[in-house]
């Protein structure tokens, strides 16, 4: 009866590592709140989809950020709005002001 070697591994076997990648933050939310100062063209509200919507003198950017177009106090109110179905939901919407009423 002939024994063979069998060869050993001389170092520990490393597996590779997985999922150790992480995605950069995206920074959403508001960065403009009630009362305050906004210059034109600065951004109120970074946000996925429209969860609060654009009153006077803002605009909307294609994946939805909201800002001033004019220079003002940001102000904050809520909306009813009517849906498809008849009923109607309370959305938040955000304006920009001359004066901080």
């Amino acid at each position: 009866m002939r024994y063979y070697a069998t060869t050993m591994a001389h170092k520990k076997a490393q597996g590779a590592a997985k999922n150790l990648n992480d995605s950069n933050p995206q920074y959403l939310g508001t960065k403009l709140y009630d009362g305050q100062v906004a210059q034109a063209g600065s951004i109120i509200v970074r946000q996925r989809g429209t969860k609060i919507l654009a009153g006077a003198s803002v605009g909307i950017g294609k994946d939805h950020t909201l800002y001033a177009l004019k220079p003002g106090f940001v102000k904050f109110q809520s909306k009813r709005k009517l849906n498809f179905d008849g009923t109607t939901t309370v959305r938040k919407m955000v304006n920009i002001q001359d004066t901080r009423a």
